[in-house]
């Protein structure tokens, strides 16, 4: 058994605790580890107890490193699972944090991929494609993948994609202005029918613009 002769937790944003066992430096934990297990200075401890203190600390850190990543906007379980791997975490510790997350509601996919997909309907129209090819790189299940894109309407994103790019389109010339308009949609993963419906819709919408501008 050794004794805790020390316990000193950092100032300022250090979340540790550091232990001193007999009068020595021993070894830090995670504040809040410390503070659960209500470590006390005179208190015993042993080894198994030290390891299973620095097995919690180490569970913590982890826990930690996922709610920050989770702080910047929804993740997918695959996305924090390979951010926690490298970070240099344990499988097994992962796993069991990940499981507490799930529990919790802090994790969820389908939670992740209707944010994802409302995310892109919002401020970068895409077809229905493409936003399953990229829930399905983020890990995210077929089952779900369908339930959340099965909304999709191409025709409509399509068209509002392609008005917000015309903006930029200067050009008077058909082949031209189908051209861009027609590479622009293609990388949105939208099929050669709807490009060709919306872009002629587009056209259309100019030239009678252009004519009601005429004195």
């Amino acid at each position: 058994m050794a004794r805790i002769t020390a316990l000193r937790f950092g100032k300022g944003r250090s979340k540790k605790a550091n232990i001193a066992l007999d009068g020595r430096p021993a070894f830090s934990l995670e504040a809040e580890v410390a503070i659960k297990e209500g470590l006390k200075v005179g208190q015993e401890l042993s080894t198994t107890q030290i390891e299973a203190l620095k097995k919690a600390s180490h569970r913590q850190r982890c826990h930690d490193a996922a709610i920050r990543f989770l702080g910047y906007r929804p993740r997918s379980e695959q996305e924090v699972r390979q951010r926690l791997q490298q970070h240099g975490f344990d499988k097994g510790i992962i796993e069991a944090v990940i499981k507490d997350l799930k529990e919790h509601g802090l994790l969820d996919d389908a939670d992740f991929a209707r944010f994802w997909k409302d995310n892109r309907q919002s401020f970068s129209p895409r077809s229905q494609w493409l936003t399953r090819l990229e829930l399905k790189q983020k890990g995210v299940s077929g089952e779900i993948i369908d339930q959340v894109v099965s909304t999709i309407d191409d025709s409509d994103n399509a068209y509002r994609a392609a008005k917000s790019k015309t903006h930029s389109l200067t050009t008077s010339d058909y082949h031209n202005f189908r051209r861009r308009l027609g590479e622009y949609l293609k990388r949105r993963g939208f099929s050669y029918g709807v490009i060709t419906k919306t872009i002629e819709r587009l056209w259309q919408e100019r030239e009678a613009l252009q004519t009601s501008e005429l004195p």
